[in-house]
Order: structure tokens, then sequence, then C-alpha cells
């Protein structure tokens, strides 16, 4: 057992103890130290910042601003506790528009660190030094215009704190983190980071295209989709990456609220709601993204760090990011960087000829409009064809007919087609003796020659190129002007069904109240004080999701009612789910995933199953469904549809040109 602690007078503690104290909240480990000092840099108006760091930080922190400097006069108060020059009220607080402002940071470092500020201000013949504190003298010194803030050996006067930080390099790549961070939120200014006296990172003023590259790499700048959007006070921008982009950490994420490097649980739920269906559930997108709004309508000031914000509407705040990423995620990459493709001549015939109607529309069938049919169209044969039968089998050639005859039909697109096929397919149903060269040994089908325009081809009016064949009843492969294009039949369709399916519910809701279910018996549930006042609360948002959900008693909710496309959900569970949503994020985003999760098991079993033989027809029709399908780039489990491969890929691979 502890002793217990000695009994003391109530007394005013000195100003070095309660800043060591605020020290604690504010440097918590070298990497904290060079996240103030740019702040303050940038509030100065710095286009040029030099970061020097020596041992991790912990022998030294050198940062060198181009700024407006401080005046000698003020140099004193740059360093006394509660002194800033950011905010002067509490309306200036309620409205902070710089990084910096508690007017503790650079207090708390001197500390615990040997600190010399060093500044110079434009109209000054000269720069102006002080070491230590406040309490020090102001002497002459020199530099060019802007300030200098030296902090050596951090934590000299506190070992014991000393001892819990990590080693050097841990300890560099918190420093080299911060610097990164806030280096992407600001394009428009030069950062320079060297560690032990070699430059480690140095980025020149540029675009946040460029910047974003550097920073996260190729990887992302190959693969991200750009966004700008406005709605009223609200503008978000920056770049979300592509699903196929996904990382197995989460350490590709940077969002920034007011130019300011957040970690919000409204923001960061909004991001990955929106990418929920393209996802798999165990990967993380990256994104650089940054949402400017008025400073009155967010609180920073809520954690010592400023890490963390409170958003006056959260809910509003996570509707417009979510829709945004949503928005930008329904594009695909095949037509993100131009219009969507036309649909393809009538004459080329790629309307299938049976139409695709689902047999089983589950708990659906009341809610989609009874005449809905998919545009693709299943393949006309009944079952899957025989395999390749085995070399030396009588009658090899026919099976191989059978089994791959239609792969070598060429489309209607390339000109003329080969006549050779299974019985059905399009373009005849000849039997392996009219295969050129069939009369002896074991001669395959022949291709027809490809003779698709260039123009068309290099108009790139439809980006997933034109069918070749199928491989294996399961890939597509066709032919674009990159090279070739490999589809996987099954998780395309699946996607394509996935949206029609979405689409049409969201057709059949739209402009009408949500479809209720009365509870025959409510259902009842003990409940905590925070879950009983959430739903008192917020009881018109419960009403306008579709639930009625009453407080019996101070610890028991009553579920009256629940949306009908839910019916035969938990009742319990489900409104335990919608009531955390509503309470953290302003709204529920539960309802939409239990919809997906039921629309995509449905398109799932739904879509054309792996070997299945299809005609070129109904694959060109796949093609260009892809190219007009939001989020068509992966199915709802997250799966890619579709890769290309270039053709200076497959050169690479036959040697061309070496």
């Amino acid at each position: 057992m502890n002793a217990p602690a000695p009994h003391r007078p109530i007394q005013a503690l000195p100003d070095q103890l309660i800043s060591q104290i605020a020290a604690g909240e504010v440097v918590e480990r070298p990497s904290a130290v060079v996240k103030e000092l740019l702040e303050n840099a940038l509030d100065a108006g710095s286009t040029q910042i030099t970061v020097r760091l020596e041992e991790g930080g912990v022998k030294r922190i050198a940062i060198t601003d181009n700024g407006r400097g401080i005046a000698p006069e003020q140099l004193p108060l740059a360093l006394a506790r509660h002194a800033t020059s950011k905010i002067a009220s509490l309306d200036d607080l309620e409205n902070v528009n710089t990084l910096g402002f508690r007017g503790e940071a650079l207090a708390s470092i001197a500390s615990v660190a040997a600190v010399t500020l060093t500044s110079r201000t434009a109209d000054a013949p000269h720069a102006w030094e002080i070491t230590g504190s406040h309490l020090a003298t102001v002497t002459p010194s020199s530099g060019a215009h802007g300030t200098t803030i030296d902090v050596r050996d951090l934590y000299f006067n506190t070992p014991a704190r000393r001892k819990f930080l990590k080693s050097e390099q841990t300890e560099f790549g918190h420093c080299a983190d911060v610097v990164r961070r806030i280096a992407l939120a600001r394009p428009d200014v030069s950062f320079s980071l060297s560690h032990n006296g070699k430059t480690v990172d140095h980025w020149m003023v540029g675009e946040m295209a460029k910047r974003s590259a550097q920073i996260l790499g190729d990887n992302f700048a190959s693969a991200r989709l750009s966004i700008d959007e406005n709605a009223g006070p609200l503008r978000i921008h920056g770049y979300a990456g592509l699903p196929t982009a996904s990382k197995a950490r989460a350490d590709g994420q940077f969002f920034y609220v007011n130019g300011r490097f957040v970690r919000d649980k409204v923001l960061m739920h909004a991001v990955r709601a929106a990418y929920e269906d393209v996802l798999h559930g165990d990967r993380f997108p990256s994104y650089v993204l940054a949402l400017d709004l008025d400073p009155a309508l967010v609180d920073v000031n809520v954690h010592p760090s400023k890490i963390e914000v409170r958003f006056r509407d959260s809910r509003a705040v996570h509707q417009f990011v979510f829709h945004a990423v949503q928005r930008a995620l329904a594009q695909t990459s095949a037509t993100s960087h131009g219009s969507v493709p036309s649909p393809l001549p009538a004459a080329d015939g790629l309307t299938a000829t049976t139409p695709w109607r689902p047999q089983e529309q589950t708990s659906f069938g009341s809610i989609l409009n009874p005449d809905y049919q998919p545009t693709f169209s299943a393949s006309p044969f009944g079952q899957p064809q025989r395999q390749f039968g085995d070399v030396g089998n009588q009658g090899g050639v026919a099976q191989s007919t059978e089994r791959y005859g239609a792969l070598f039909s060429g489309g209607s697109a390339f000109g003329a087609r080969a006549s050779y096929g299974v019985d059905g397919a399009d373009g005849g149903g000849a039997t392996s003796g009219d295969l050129p060269g069939s009369g002896s040994g074991y001669a395959l089908p022949q291709a027809a020659p490809y003779v698709a325009s260039s123009a068309t081809m290099a108009d790139e009016e439809f980006p997933l190129g034109f069918a070749l064949a199928q491989l294996h009843g399961i890939y597509i492969m066709a032919q674009n002007s990159k090279g070739l294009v490999l589809v996987d039949m099954h998780a395309a369709h699946e996607r394509i069904l996935y949206e029609q399916l979405k689409n049409a519910l969201d057709a059949q809701v739209s402009g009408q109240d949500m479809q209720v279910q009365q509870l025959l018996i409510p259902v009842t549930f003990y409940a905590d004080a925070v879950e009983v006042g959430t739903a008192q609360e917020h009881q018109e948002t419960l009403h306008s999701l579709g639930f009625d959900i009453a407080a019996l008693s101070p610890t028991t909710l009553a579920v009256r009612t629940v949306p009908a496309l839910l019916k035969n959900a938990d009742a319990q569970t489900l409104a335990r789910d919608v009531l955390r949503d509503v309470r953290e994020f302003g709204g529920s985003r539960v309802l939409i995933e239990r919809r997906n999760e039921l629309l995509g098991t449905l398109a799932c079993h739904t879509a054309v199953r792996a070997n299945r033989i299809l005609s070129v027809q109904e694959m060109n029709a796949l093609l260009r469904q892809m190219e007009s399908t939001e989020r068509a780039d992966q199915c709802n489990h997250g799966r890619p549809t579709w890769v290309q491969v270039e053709i200076n890929a497959l050169d690479k691979l036959f040697l061309r040109g070496q």
C-alpha cells in the first residue's frame, strides 16, 4: 500500500513549476516541440522554413523561418506564459484562424529545455536575441529577416521524463512525420529537414498535386481522385486514393480543418463510410483532404495539442464530407478523365437477345419496381460447355471447339467475324469439320484478325476497349488503346447489379417518407443514461430514420417502429447501433450499411457465375456497362473488377526493343 500523501497547506505554485506542469501537456516528446514551433512560423507568414534536428531532436531542435519577425521589446513576452499576439478577447477565441493561440508553447518549452530566440523584423537594422526565459536580457545579434528558435537539451532539468523517450531514430521518425504533415497542408511554403547535419527532405513551393506526390509517393499520385466541392460555408478539397491503392495500415490518411491537421472521429467516420462498399473490410484508404469553414463553426480549443476539434453542426459536416468523397469514388478509372462513353451503335448488335430478370427478389419484391430489369443479359447457353478433352481422345478437336469455339470469334466492331463457334452462338454453329486444317492432327481455331479502326481506339471513346476472348470461363480479355484489359466477369457483373439494385430501391423511396414497420409487441431493453438521453434529444432524427424509440423509465427504452426494409433485423441491436451513430455523428449510417449488405448478397448470388461461356456481344455489353456504372473498379466486397496491362509491359515480357 502506498503511504498517504503528507498534509500541506494550500499555496500558490511557483511560475517555473507551473510551466513544467503545462509542458507535460504541450511537450510530450521532441515532435511536439517541432509542431508548436512550425505552427508559430506559419502564423508569422513564413514562406521558407528550415528544420534542423540532432539526436532525434533531444539534443537540438532549431527552426528558422523568414516570417515577420518579433520586435526586440516583445521578445521577453514571447517566452512568458499566457502571452500571445493571436487572441485578445473571448470573441477572438471563438473565431480562431491561426494554428497557435494558447500562449503557452514557448514558455513550456523553455521550462524543460535551453531555448534561444533570435528574431529580426523587416525594418530592424539587425537581429535581437534572448536566451533562457522571459526574465533574461535582450541582446543584439546577427541574422536575416525572420525568426530562429534554438531548443537544446530537451528535459535536461527533468531527467525522469527523458527516460520515457524512445530511441534516437524513433524520436526522429515522429519529428519527420510532423514536418511532413504540416508541409502537406502548405504547398505554398518551402520546407527543409535535416538530421545530424544531413538533409533528409526538401520541398520547394509548388502545387498540392506535386507536394502530395512527393510525400505520399508515386503510388498515391497515380491512383487518386481529385475532390473540390462547396456547400454553403463548407468547402472540401484534396485527393482521395482509389480503393485499389488501399493499404494494410492507416498511415496514409491526412485530414486538415482550416489548415490544421486533425484526427477527428466525425471526419474519419464520414470518409470510411464513403469507402464502405468499394473497400475490403481490413484495408485502409489513403487520402489528403482539407475542410475549410468559418472558424466560428468549429471549436479547436478542446485538446492541449489541438489535434481534436468539435463542430457546431457535426451532422451537416459528416454528411457533406461523406457525399463529397462518395461522389468522387462513384467515378470509374476508365472514365474519370473524360466523359462517360456513349452507347455503341445499334448496328453493332450488342443488345443481348435474352433479357436477364431476377428469379427471386427476396425481401425487396415489394419495394423494387416489378418492371425492373438490369440491361446486361446472361449467356444464351443453358449449361457450361464440356471441358477440353484429353489429347489423344477420339473427338478431341470437336471437344476443344465446343469448349473454346466462342472464345475465338471476332467481335463485330473488329470487322468480319469468324464462323466457328458453339451451337447457338452468334456467327454460326459449325462443327469441327468446318475448321481450317481439321482434317488431321489437332489444329486449333484461328482468331479473326483485329481490324478496328485506329480512330476508334485513339479517341478512347470506349476506355475498356473491345472483347477479344474469354479465359477459363472467368476472365474477359479485351484490347484498348493502352494494351490489354483483363476483366473478372463475375466481380464486374456483381458491381453492375449491385448499383442497379441500389438505384432501383432509391428511385422507389425517393420523395417518400421512410416506410416503417409497427412492432406488434414493443421491444424493451436496458439502456444507460447516455442512450436514454440520446433517444429523447434526437426524437426528430430518429423518426426520420424510421424509428420510434421511447423512454419508459430512466433505464429502459422501448422500440415501437423500425424501418420496413430491416423489419427482420434484431430490433435491440439495431436501435443501439443507431443511437450510437446519432450521438457520435449526428445521423446513422447503420441503415445504409445494413441495406447495402442485403443488396450486395442479392447481387452476388444473381451475378453471372464462373465457367459461364459468354458471346462476344455479351462481353462487349458488359464492358460498356462497366464504363457507365459508378464504382465499377471494384465489386462490393472491395475486389478489383479489371486491370490494365499496358503494351510496354507486354513488350518487356517478350524482350521487344532490347
